[in-house]
């Protein structure tokens, strides 16, 4: 009787489905709020930096100057109001609200592509380091650890001229399209070592497992050892350090935008906003904080999901 009422309640039992890793992941994210609420911030600054033409055009300003806005001392004729939510910029009578929007392009623009070819050019040479051993390992290895030796911002200033005029001369459009190449380059070339070293240690680590050791036995060339044991293992740590690293570009950027090496005057930029407010920070402080206030959001919201998706990948992290 109770072998035959223990089949019962198995059969009448839901049958349990075996989740892979990523839905394990996902599950925990989506029961973490401050990683959704997080996800929901980042995506709509996203979006509304992608559509800031239209959004613009529905709340009616305009990143253009308007004279008629402008006093006689070059001074804003009031501060925020219904129709210029954020006020407008003195001495221009350019609506900060449309400039936060178009500058939030230009800064997610170098931001994301930076991230995109930083974890391109590491995860390449982290996996060919790992996977080749001998010679070339300690090659890249040293490659590596030279470039991590150079004082990057330094030379990012030092250089910046210079760069920008052999960019021109090469077939770079000139302005600000040679200058925003030249940022995601230079965030590219210094950064990928650090997502090297991860993808390096983690390829050595996967190596020594059984599956792979399993695929050379059965006769498997490296090639296909690396693009299909290899590779597909190595997404956890490229999106955790992809989330992370974004709103460290966002910021690198402002940063570099404010001292002045970065896009010209005629494209608006967080950190060009935050350099031009610093002049009228005691008689129009709102010029000020609303920018402060949109780069410290977004840096902080890309930075609480990048923390939430390495907590969901690898559940231990948060364990002491």
């Amino acid at each position: 009787m109770a072998a035959d009422h223990a089949l019962e309640v198995a059969d009448s039992a839901p049958a349990l489905q075996g989740l892979s890793p990523g839905k394990l992941a996902w599950r925990r994210l989506r029961r973490n709020k401050t990683a959704m609420i997080s996800l929901g911030v980042a995506l709509f600054i996203i979006l509304i930096s992608a559509f800031a033409p239209v959004v613009c055009a529905l709340l009616g300003v305009s990143p253009d100057g308007n004279s008629d806005l402008i006093a006689d001392a070059g001074r804003p004729v009031s501060g925020p109001t219904l129709d210029h939510p954020f006020g407008i910029e003195p001495g221009t009578g350019k609506d900060i609200l449309a400039l936060l929007l178009y500058g939030a392009r230009v800064s997610l623009l170098i931001a994301l592509t930076s991230v995109v070819l930083t974890v391109t050019i590491g995860v390449l040479i982290g996996t060919i380091a790992a996977a080749s051993r001998g010679f070339v390992d300690r090659a890249l290895t040293w490659l590596m650890d030279l470039t991590l030796t150079f004082p990057s911002l330094l030379l990012l200033l030092a250089l910046s001229n210079v760069m920008i005029d052999r960019l021109t001369a090469l077939g770079v459009p000139e302005g600000n399209f040679s200058r925003i190449t030249y940022l995601i380059l230079f965030f590219a070339i210094f950064g990928w070592p650090y997502i090297a070293r991860i993808v390096r240690g983690q390829v050595i680590s996967l190596r020594e497992r059984e599956f792979v050791e399993a695929a050379t036995a059965m006769g498997a060339s490296r090639r296909r050892i690396i693009l299909t044991e290899l590779v597909p293992n190595l997404w956890a740590p490229v999106i955790v350090y992809s989330s992370i690293s974004l709103p460290g570009y966002i910021a690198a950027e402002a940063t570099l935008s404010f001292l002045g090496v970065g896009t010209d005057a005629s494209l608006p930029t967080w950190g060009k906003l935050l350099s031009d407010s610093i002049n009228y920070w005691q008689t129009y402080p709102s010029y000020l904080l609303f920018p402060s206030i949109g780069l410290v959001i977004t840096v902080l919201s890309f930075n609480l999901f990048g923390d939430a998706v390495r907590d969901a990948l690898d559940p231990r992290a948060g364990r002491v």
